[in-house]
């Protein structure tokens, strides 16, 4: 299989193309901000050879920012979205592979999960109007050892623990998400890449206590506190995600938040330094 991928750079990315190129899929095209690529340069780029399908990974994803900002979800993700299916439709590139996200699925609404809904409804659109195949994952707070430049909450708790400094969570005691470890959200990519027009939730299954997450962290460096901070603008306090379908095809999450952890961890001790 040949492919093109968007943010290969990143933590999903970078395990991804891994595998991929494990199992002897050729990459023909990779995009990504931290390779001096951009998604909103696409329509420049050239195709050496047919593709069989587009895996976009790209997006802005601090929601924290977009909510101060909201032209980032908007140059990211619905222009970025637009121009990618372009790409596709004039390429001919048969299928796309979406990576949504799971917060479309709870109350709170803000940019960012508007920009991933506009970015499910347009796969569907050009699947209908232009034959383009789709399949739409929606991830939930996935994890690993790998140096997240987008500084999320487990780098964040990662690299705040090593220093002794306070972990901050926005939310009460009861805050909780749907912690997936890299190794097993791959697995269910690669079972979820190779249906058609649908949509898969892919997580552990089970929501975890926020606070929880940070005590491991704290006892695996020995050092760090936690401080509890007033939730933020149009976030979910409560995350757990219905995998049911991803499940029902062999998909089976095997690395709990504890072991999960303790493995990103030991690999920020020894890579970003204590």
């Amino acid at each position: 299989m040949r492919f093109v991928m968007t943010g290969h750079k990143g933590l999903i990315g970078s395990f991804l193309l891994e595998r991929l190129k494990k199992e002897g899929h050729e990459p023909i095209l990779l995009i990504d901000k931290r390779d001096e690529g951009d998604i909103a340069d696409i329509d420049k780029a050239k195709l050496r050879e047919r593709a069989d399908i587009m895996i976009h990974l790209a997006s802005f994803c601090k929601v924290n920012k977009i909510v101060n900002n909201p032209q980032l979800a908007f140059d990211n993700n619905v222009l970025g979205m637009f121009k990618v299916l372009e790409f596709c439709r004039k390429n001919k590139i048969p299928k796309i592979v979406f990576t949504s996200s799971s917060r479309i699925l709870s109350k709170e609404k803000n940019p960012y999960t508007a920009s991933k809904i506009y970015g499910e409804e347009l796969c569907r659109g050009y699947s209908q109007c232009y034959g383009i195949d789709y399949v739409i994952i929606r991830p939930s707070t996935v994890y690993g050892p790998f140096d997240d430049k987008t500084s999320r909450l487990v780098d964040i708790f990662a690299r705040n623990a090593l220093e002794g400094k306070k972990l901050e969570i926005y939310g009460d005691e009861s805050k909780t998400l749907d912690f997936t470890y890299v190794d097993d959200f791959i697995e269910g990519f690669m079972i979820a890449m190779k249906q058609k027009n649908k949509e898969f939730n892919i997580a552990f299954g089970k929501g975890t206590r926020v606070s929880y997450a940070a005590d491991i962290f704290i006892k695996e460096a020995g050092k760090g506190s936690k401080v509890f901070l007033p939730p933020e603008t149009a976030q979910p306090q409560h995350v757990e995600v219905d995998i049911s379908e991803i499940q029902k095809l062999g998909y089976k999450p095997k690395v709990s938040i504890e072991d999960g952890i303790k493995r990103t961890f030991e690999w920020y001790r020894r890579n970003a330094g204590a």
